[in-house]
């Protein structure tokens, strides 16, 4: 092991809180993350008929006046409600009250890919049909992407940074990476970060068809997502919030806060490649991993874990392969990867930061939840993908990926908390 990065300050993680497909909460997600469940059925938010696909990872059971009183939540739009309720739960997880800090030195990174699309499509339908003073007043702060740290700020008394980063699948783990550099320069004391998304609507649907991204598996829902399965087809759109509370170790230790992690690396590079196919040879996703493992102070043999980005698209997991082929040589064979996408479908911009909430809990419990519905080997993708079970092992550090469309890739080094470390 070699020492500590060289950004300045460290970076710790005092609490988690999830929004998922799984469950509504970071417990009873990671329940059923661990026990290899699947989140994936059939829509029942909007009639799919005609539509290229029936099925989606849903958020079930989730009603917003659990975080937010009736006027705010008729005001926002399902990403925003989600994230609020994320960062609430993180909050209470990390035992943190706002009402004792300086609020000018608490900020927020909550980022989305795609924001209040759905919300945008039926209003865009009343346009056309009932005309223009029939659509909703408060639209706008609804749908706009930058809304959901700015409801939140409003709403936890927040005066710090306040930004919404977009970098499409890679946007959860920019915002921690981004929240880390904050904490490093000594701006803030706090970040609340991480990333939400609700993007299912009948457009959204037929736009990803269109792009070849989705499965057309829609008979056996459970079944349809099959990250680096050499039958995969594509993934399913999930949906959902991930929030991570991260302090300056000096402020979490001067409040006796509970430690659960420390963020120690964090890289973010571009293919410059294609739109939408990722570059085969996994160059960007290679540098974005390198970079956050010398950003660590630890070398890739210090690295036990890798959640992948993972999608199930033909082109994605191989490239994803090739790129850790990359960076860990020979040792990329006995690394323990898994992709939770199998289980929770794909969160686009929320992906990220649900995996980085999974790495927390990976290194907590050691357990690795699987990757569901791998039973045939891909000779392209020959690495150890934690195939249908779930594994013990011992994580001290876990690298966590998110490749975004277009060719943005981040990820981050967590590590387990060890005040000695230096």
């Amino acid at each position: 092991m070699t020492t500590k990065g060289r950004n300045g300050n460290r970076v710790v993680i005092t609490g988690i809180g999830a929004v998922t497909p799984l469950g509504n909460d970071v417990e009873t997600y990671w329940e059923g993350v661990a026990a290899g469940r699947s989140g994936v059925g059939y829509i029942t938010q909007f009639d799919v008929t005609g539509l290229p696909t029936r099925i989606a990872a849903e958020v079930k059971d989730f009603d917003p006046l659990d975080h937010m009183d009736r006027r705010d939540a008729k005001r926002s739009s399902r990403f925003i409600q989600f994230a609020l309720a994320a960062a609430n739960m993180a909050l209470e997880d990390a035992e943190l009250d706002l009402s004792t800090e300086d609020p000018t030195r608490v900020g927020l990174e909550i980022g989305s890919a795609v924001g209040g699309m759905g919300l945008v499509e039926k209003q865009a339908c009343i346009l056309k049909d009932r005309g223009p003073r029939r659509i909703q007043p408060t639209v706008l702060p609804a749908v706009l992407l930058s809304m959901a740290p700015c409801q939140m700020a409003i709403a936890l008394g927040i005066k710090g940074p306040v930004s919404a980063p977009v970098a499409a699948c890679a946007t959860g783990v920019i915002a921690i990476g981004e929240a880390m550099r904050r904490l490093q320069r000594k701006e803030v004391d706090v970040m609340v970060a991480g990333a939400s998304e609700a993007a299912e609507s009948p457009l959204a649907l037929a736009a990803l068809a269109r792009l070849g991204a989705l499965s057309p598996n829609d008979q056996d829902p459970p079944g349809a997502s099959r990250p680096f399965d050499a039958n995969r087809d594509g993934f399913v759109m999930g949906e959902g919030s991930a929030v991570v509370i991260l302090e300056t170790l000096e402020h979490a230790l001067r409040r006796g806060a509970p430690i659960r992690a420390e963020v120690l690396g964090f890289g973010f590079t571009a293919d410059a490649y294609h739109l939408a196919a990722p570059d085969p040879t996994g160059d960007g996703a290679a540098r974005a991993m390198n970079l956050a493992v010398e950003d660590s102070g630890l070398s890739p043999r210090d690295i036990d874990h890798i959640c992948s980005h993972g999608t199930g698209t033909v082109l994605n997991d191989v490239a994803e392969t090739n790129a850790i082929k990359q960076v860990f040589g020979d040792k990329a064979r006995s690394i323990p990867i898994n992709s939770i996408k199998s289980m929770i479908g794909h969160l686009l911009g929320a992906a990220g930061a649900i995996s980085a909430v999974t790495a927390v809990k990976v290194i907590e419990t050691g357990i690795i939840p699987p990757t569901i519905n791998l039973r045939t080997p891909d000779p392209e993708c020959d690495l150890d993908y934690v195939p249908l079970v779930a594994r013990a092992a011992s994580v001290a550090a876990a690298l966590v990926n998110a490749l975004g469309l277009g060719g943005q890739n981040g990820a981050l080094v967590i590590r387990r908390f060890d005040e000695s470390f230096a």
